[in-house]
């Protein structure tokens, strides 16, 4: 699992955003990418992404798309936007994916500040991705901390035993806003360029919080071997000349296993998570942050590895009588008239990014068919993926 946050402001996306993905990208190693973009939260650029969908999820899909990635769940609070991008062939056990998201600036009225996640199954485990935009400030920490525990306590989740944010394995990433106490910014730009890190550690207020904290009770993190990713003069690598605000690592990724005494019965030892990777992302220069990324490895104790749909279907089309897909659903699964089998092209961006789709109408129906007028045109190679509207996912691919 391979998350990145970063905070652009109103910064207009660059022209590319691959190195932004590790050195991997292209070799199908990572199983799923998380996305944070902290976003322009003005009402008119809303008003523009709402008709013309946002420059930035647009771009994420036109890097990820082509090495086989499809975007499994998205989530825009204003300027907090949220994707999650899976490789194709694990859909069929990334289920029950749902969003949520809390407002917390001006007094939960706007959502400038706040947070969205989105959970799922993965191979039959929950995983809950969570990011925050908290309040700025060095004043503010107590603000942050009652806002972190606001979002928590707020966001439910509906079906299953995983209903809380902590009864899923956590990813906890954004836009979090600690500062470095005590020392002066003199002080911690003489530590940043003597390479004294661990000095700032002991000061960061994330850090000291963990200790005092309850509700970070069981957050890790890795160690921040990289400086302080805010805040930079835009264009530079020069630390705030103009206001001159102290360095931070503002832009964290935090992981916490589980809840303990949680109801949910994988959630046990033998669940192992390694971080290989943490890391700034210090050569672009649009925002005054830069890009924080972390790689992870979840090693959970089984998994569940059978879809609840089989397809079965002619591997060449070449007429319409060809275009008959047949099914079988397992006992356990729950249909709905609103399920629908789609042709995709092999390297599809979302769900809806079908060539044609036929309703899979019908309790006892075992196969749909295509009518001549909807089948593409393009002598190319299509996929198929039948769509639960229950489950919010694709379940099964041909």
């Amino acid at each position: 699992v391979y998350i990145v946050t970063w905070n652009v402001g109103s910064a207009v996306p660059p022209d590319d955003i691959t190195s932004l993905f590790g050195p991997n990208v292209s070799d199908g190693s990572i199983d799923m990418f998380i996305i944070l973009q902290e976003v322009n939260s003005m009402i008119n650029k809303r008003l523009k992404d709402v008709l013309f969908s946002d420059q930035w999820s647009e771009l994420c899909m036109d890097t990820l798309s082509p090495f086989g990635y499809v975007l499994v769940a998205s989530q825009r609070m204003q300027g907090v936007l949220l994707l999650v991008f899976s490789k194709i062939c694990h859909l069929p056990f990334l289920r029950g994916v749902q969003t949520q998201s809390t407002r917390t600036g001006l007094g939960g009225y706007w959502g400038n500040k706040g947070g969205v996640s989105a959970r799922m199954t993965v191979f039959g485990h929950p995983v809950c991705f969570l990011n925050c935009h908290l309040p700025a400030h060095m004043r503010n920490l107590e603000q942050r901390m009652e806002d972190f525990e606001s979002i928590l306590q707020q966001q439910q989740f509906e079906g299953g035993t995983a209903t809380g944010v902590l009864d899923h394995v956590v990813f906890w990433f954004g836009d979090l806003n600690f500062r470095i106490e005590d020392y002066d910014i003199h002080v911690v730009k003489c530590a940043i360029e003597s390479s004294k890190l661990p000095l700032l550690w002991e000061r960061d207020q994330l850090n000291m919080a963990k200790n005092t904290e309850s509700i970070l009770e069981g957050f890790m993190e890795g160690p921040l071997k990289f400086p302080p990713t805010y805040k930079f003069d835009v264009g530079t690598h020069t630390y705030d000349t103009a206001k001159k605000r102290k360095p931070a690592w503002t832009d964290r990724i935090l992981w916490r296993l589980r809840r303990t005494g949680s109801p949910v019965p994988t959630h046990n030892a033998s669940l192992q998570r390694i971080q290989h990777k943490y890391q700034s992302h210090m050569g672009f220069t649009i925002s005054d942050h830069k890009p924080v990324s972390s790689l992870f490895s979840l090693q959970f104790p089984f998994r569940v590895g059978l879809p609840l749909v089989e397809l079965q279907v002619n591997k060449e089309w070449c007429k319409a009588s060809d275009a008959t897909v047949r099914f079988t659903v397992a006992s356990t699964y729950q249909r709905s008239s609103w399920d629908w089998v789609a042709i995709y092209k092999a390297r599809f961006r979302h769900h809806k990014d079908y060539q044609a789709y036929v309703w899979a109408k019908g309790e006892h129906a075992t196969q749909v068919s295509f009518s001549e007028e909807d089948l593409p045109r393009d002598d190319c190679e299509y996929i198929l993926g039948y769509f639960s509207n229950i489950m919010n996912s694709i379940v099964s691919l041909s």
